[in-house]
Formats: structure tokens, C-alpha cells, sequence
């Protein structure tokens, strides 16, 4: 064997003549990944495992080295050895089996980060129990912990969504008054709350022309002067439902019960004064939690 044979082959085996390529078999599920990731905390089961300081799993068929545990948790696992924190999808249910995992192969920092999800989720549940089983359904956002100083007071300082939708409107009647009562009739659907998440939630059907400070620096502050390009109140609550929010709370007036004059107009806005008896207001609170 030539010197640069023997070089290549040494390039590639560590002191225990393992690969520094590892290819796993967790369960069924397979994995590949460097056995400098794999020995990554030194205190772990993992280390020992294919550092030699125990012995080395067993092989399956195909050669992959055989884990009898969980193996789609193993995929956090591994992560959490790649990346020293732990990303979970915000519809994550499986932490005490996750914590089960960490604790078998001896990842102590896996588990303090496991531990402060949980407390972060519980706390959430205490201040919005309503909007935070509503975020189950969002999978496409991700909460990441990771047990270092500068990410706990980012967790900390995390802070939910509101939008508040409120509409101003009335029913329409034919000529036969109470007798002929037709449908619902909204002047206008107000949108209030930060100005980036309304724009992401509502798009093009937001008219921002009523709001004085539109620009693109200024996407961080609050307004309550946008509202809605169309009158439909459920596909406003479509649109939010699609964006992760849920109703937390709202409040409506009662009818006005306003009698006009005689001649069955309101004339100081020219609007039938039986429509006008039934002029009432209503507010809408949704919440995306963090």
C-alpha cells in the first residue's frame, strides 16, 4: 500500500477504527452524520458509544450501526448536537418522551432546554390559554431554546400578536318595515393593531389611504386607521383563522333605537330611519401568540 493509501485511510478512521462518516439505524429510521457531531458533548452516552469508552453498537444488515430507541425523536437529538439548541415546531407534543431521550443518552443541556420549554408553554397557557391551543394549528413557525443567557431573556421577552377588527352597520328593510327585513349591511370593516402583521394578514384587501404615516419605515408602530377594501366580516376572520390568529375576546353596543322624523329619513346622514334604530357597533380582539 502506497503512503498516500495509508494517509487517505487514516484521513478517514479514528482512534477506534470507527468511520468519520456514521450511518445510523435509530429504531428503522436511518441517519447519516460525522462522528465529531455524534462524540460532540463528551459526557454523553453517545460519546461513549463511539468514542470507545463502551462497546460500540451492534451493526443491522446493512452495515449501519443499530440504536434500539425512539427514531423520529433521534432527528432532535441530532439536531441539538449539530446546532447546541433545541428548535421544536410550535405543534410539538412529545417533550417528556423528547426529555426521556435526552436522558438516555446523557445530554444534561438537551434536557435544561427541554425543561425551559415546557415552563415557557406553561406560562404562555396561564396568560392566553384561548390563543396558545389555537397555535397548534400553525406548524409553520418554530420556537428554538437554547440554555444560554442571551436566548432565555429573548424568550422572555417574547411577545403575542393582536389585531382588533371592528365594524359600524345596520340591517336593511324593504317597505314593509319589521315585516321585510332583508340582510346584514356594514359601511366599513376597521382594522387595528401593528402595521406589519395586518399588511402580512389582510394583503391587498387593506386600504392604508386614511393612515398618514405609510412607509416603509414605519411597519414597527400601531394604527387604528386601516380598514378593509371589501364589507365581508368572515372572510376577515378567514384571513386571520389562515394566519394563525383566534378570537380572544369582543364587545358590541346595543341598537341605537333612534326615532326620526316622520318622513322615514334620517336627514342628517339621509338614511332610513328604520336602519337607523338598528345602527350598532361591534369589536372583534384576535391574538397570534409567540
Amino acid at each position: 500500500m502506497s503512503s498516500s493509501d495509508t494517509n487517505a485511510t487514516n484521513s478517514n478512521h479514528n482512534d477506534v477504527g470507527l468511520p468519520s462518516i456514521i450511518e445510523l439505524n435509530v429504531g428503522g429510521v436511518f441517519y447519516t452524520t460525522s462522528l465529531t457531531t455524534i462524540t460532540k458533548d463528551v459526557d454523553s452516552h453517545l460519546h461513549d458509544l463511539f468514542a470507545g469508552k463502551a462497546k460500540a453498537p451492534i451493526r443491522d444488515s446493512k452495515g449501519k450501526f443499530f440504536l434500539d430507541r425512539d427514531g423520529v425523536l433521534f432527528r432532535y437529538v441530532l439536531d441539538f448536537l449539530r446546532n447546541e439548541k433545541l428548535v421544536l415546531p410550535e405543534n410539538f407534543h412529545e417533550k417528556d418522551r423528547l426529555r426521556s431521550e435526552a436522558e438516555f443518552f446523557r445530554l444534561a443541556s438537551m434536557v435544561e432546554c427541554i425543561d425551559k420549554a415546557v415552563i415557557i408553554h406553561a406560562h404562555a397557557m396561564l396568560s392566553h390559554p384561548h390563543a396558545v391551543r389555537a397555535s397548534h394549528a400553525v406548524a409553520t413557525r418554530g420556537a428554538v431554546y437554547s440554555n444560554s443567557p442571551s436566548s432565555a431573556a429573548a424568550a422572555a421577552s417574547a411577545r403575542s400578536t393582536y389585531i382588533t377588527v371592528g365594524y359600524r352597520g345596520t340591517f336593511a328593510f324593504g317597505r314593509d318595515g319589521m315585516a321585510d327585513v332583508k340582510f346584514r349591511k356594514l359601511s366599513r370593516i376597521l382594522v387595528c393593531g401593528r402595521v406589519r402583521p395586518c399588511k402580512d394578514v389582510f394583503g391587498d384587501t387593506l386600504n392604508e389611504n386614511r393612515d398618514p404615516d405609510r412607509g416603509p419605515g414605519h411597519t414597527d408602530r400601531y394604527t387604528s386607521r386601516f380598514f378593509l377594501k371589501h364589507n365581508f366580516l368572515e372572510q376577515a376572520f378567514d384571513m386571520l383563522s389562515d394566519s394563525g390568529f383566534t378570537c380572544v375576546g369582543s364587545c358590541a353596543s346595543g341598537a341605537t333605537g333612534f326615532h326620526g322624523p316622520a318622513d322615514g329619513m334620517n336627514k342628517a346622514s339621509g338614511q332610513d330611519t328604520e336602519e337607523s334604530k338598528w345602527n350598532h357597533y361591534n369589536e372583534f380582539v384576535f391574538c397570534r401568540p409567540f
